[in-house]
C-alpha cells in the first residue's frame, strides 16, 4: 500500500501536478498545499492548552548550537495584551502572519476602545492563507500557528494549518511529533488544571516525546490568566523547577 502512495505521488510529479497552486490533482489533491503541511511537521514544537484559570502555550526553541543566545530566539509572540501566538514550519512566514494580527488587534482597539475576540483575528489569518492556495504565482505560507487568548468567551484557543482551515482545542500540538504529543494530552489532559499544572503537562509531554535531556533554555512559556488577561512570560526558574521535577519521576 505504501509502495502503491509512492508511485502515485512520483506519477503526480511526473505529470506536473506539484508546479502550480492552482491545478488539482486527478484525485483531487492540491500536492503544494500538501507539501507546506509536509514543512509544519518538520518545525519546532509547540503545545497550546486551556486550563482552569487561562491559557498556556508551551514551545520548544531547538536550539542546538551553544553559541546561540537562546533569550535572542522568539516563539511565542504577544498579538495583544489578553493574545498569544506560536507557530511551527518557516517563522518567516509566521512572521508576516504575527505582524498582520497585531496591526488588525491595535487597529481594532483604538476603533472600537475595546479589545479584539481571538476568533475574529483567526478568520483573518486563515482568510489570507486561504488566498495563497487558489491564486497563481503565490505559494501557500509554510506555517501552522497556534492562537491563545481570553476574551469574553473566556479562555480558548485555536490551531490554523496552511489550507486556512482552524479548528478550536483544549489543548493541541504543533510541529515535529504532534501526534505523539497529541495522544500523550488525550490521555492526560483534564479541564480542571491549574495553569501551573498545565504547564507541567505540556514540558513533560516534549520530555518523553522528543528528548530525555531537555534543558531550560529550549523552553519558552507564556500564559495569559483569565482573572488579569495580561500576556505573561513564564519565568526560567519556574520552567526550571517543572523541568526538574519531572525529571526526578
Amino acid at each position: 500500500m505504501a509502495g502503491e502512495e509512492s508511485m502515485g505521488g512520483m506519477q503526480h510529479q511526473i505529470m506536473g501536478y506539484d508546479r502550480a497552486i492552482t491545478m488539482f490533482s486527478p484525485d483531487g489533491r492540491l500536492l503544494q498545499v500538501e507539501y507546506a503541511k509536509k514543512t509544519v511537521k518538520q518545525g519546532s514544537t509547540a503545545v497550546g492548552m486551556v486550563c482552569k484559570d487561562g491559557v498556556l502555550l508551551v514551545t520548544d526553541k531547538r536550539i542546538m548550537d551553544k553559541l546561540v543566545v537562546s533569550d535572542a530566539v522568539e516563539k511565542i509572540f504577544m498579538i495583544d495584551n489578553h493574545i498569544a501566538a506560536s507557530a511551527a514550519g518557516i517563522l518567516s512566514d509566521a512572521r508576516v502572519l504575527i505582524e498582520r494580527a497585531q496591526i488588525m488587534a491595535q487597529q481594532h482597539r483604538i476603533t472600537y476602545d475595546t479589545p479584539i475576540d481571538v476568533i475574529s483575528v483567526v478568520k483573518d489569518l486563515c482568510s489570507l492563507k486561504q488566498l495563497c492556495t487558489q491564486s497563481a504565482g503565490l505559494r501557500p505560507f509554510g506555517v501552522s500557528t497556534l492562537l491563545a487568548g481570553v476574551d469574553v468567551n473566556g479562555p480558548v484557543l485555536f490551531e490554523t494549518d496552511p489550507t486556512g482551515i482552524f479548528w478550536q482545542y483544549r489543548a493541541t500540538a504543533i510541529g515535529e511529533s504532534d501526534t505523539e504529543i497529541e495522544e500523550f494530552l488525550q490521555k492526560n489532559y483534564r479541564p480542571d488544571l491549574s495553569l501551573d499544572e498545565g504547564l507541567r503537562m505540556a514540558i513533560k509531554a516534549m520530555v518523553n516525546v522528543l528528548d530525555k535531556n531537555f534543558s531550560v533554555e529550549r523552553i519558552d512559556a507564556v500564559q495569559i490568566t483569565t482573572a488579569e488577561k495580561k500576556f505573561e512570560k513564564i519565568n526560567r526558574q519556574a520552567i526550571d523547577k517543572a523541568l526538574k521535577e519531572i525529571k526526578k519521576k
